[in-house]
């Protein structure tokens, strides 16, 4: 499953407040090693190194194509690097004092799994700050399952889309007490203006789509059956999310969760 990472910067402004307001709440001032798991283009990334010139920050990502412009952003930032790897494959080291990872657990179905183990390998003193999104039985992403559901693509979308792949803000507080790290845990619901004709399509496909448009790509490649399903998508959102006089208004929930090892 390939990323867009033209698609995905549709909507920079509004994917990366999240991000922001997560590492605001790390409260270590001289980290030397920061990872960030899932860093899509890098962009935000290179704001950890901005914020921590002396750290080794550290960017990885399984999707060449998000990492596409990192060498030029570790051209212009000496103390970031880059790596290609799936975060199912990645272990904290003894040198890893922060790990953010934003917007992305929610692609890694074992990640509630993994969690522990990566905690318990972390040392006393580091921080792991994680957010994703929250809004699987939102309208967006209830109606694209009962839509995909239906119709001549419902062999194809068989199984693919997942309707509860995050924990809520109370049981990753849990996972991460349990764990031995002193835990804050908050959900924020965006208020989000889009602009433009079918803006909740337009965003999802840059995300929680992409599962479906790669398999009826692959089930169909003349791309007559994802017409036909999305047309189908695009009119049930248009009722849901009606535009008004300033654009659409999508909110958008976020699961934050951040915390140090004792």
């Amino acid at each position: 499953m390939r990323w867009d990472p033209t698609r995905y910067a549709a909507f920079q402004d509004e994917r990366s407040r999240p991000f922001h307001d997560l590492v605001a709440q790390i409260g270590l001032e001289a980290p030397g090693r920061v990872v960030d798991l899932g860093c899509g283009p890098g962009a935000l990334t290179a704001t950890l190194a901005e914020r921590w010139p002396s750290a080794r920050v550290v960017g990885m990502d399984s999707s060449s194509e998000m990492l596409s412009d990192a060498a030029a952003l570790a051209a212009t930032h000496p103390n970031l690097s880059f790596e290609l790897r799936a975060i199912e494959d990645w272990s904290p080291t003894a040198e890893d004092d922060v790990v953010v990872t934003n917007a992305a657990l929610q692609w890694v179905p074992s990640h509630t799994s993994l969690l522990p183990g990566w905690l318990a390998a972390m040392r006393q003193g580091s921080w792991f700050a994680m957010q994703v999104p929250g809004n699987f039985d939102s309208p967006s992403h209830a109606l694209m399952r009962s839509v995909a559901a239906e119709g001549p693509w419902a062999s194809a979308l068989d199984g693919v889309l997942r309707a509860d792949p995050v924990l809520d803000a109370p049981g990753y507080l849990e996972l991460f007490e349990d764990n031995g790290f002193a835990a804050t845990a908050w959900e924020t619901t965006y208020m989000q203006l889009l602009p433009g004709e079918d803006p909740v399509l337009t965003w999802v496909r840059g995300t929680g789509l992409r599962p479906a448009l790669a398999a009826l790509d692959a089930a169909e490649p003349s791309g007559e059956l994802t017409r036909a399903f999305e047309a189908a998508y695009a009119e049930q959102l248009r009722r849901a999310y009606p535009r008004g006089r300033h654009g659409t208004v999508f909110p958008f929930r976020r699961v934050f969760a951040v915390a140090h090892k004792r």
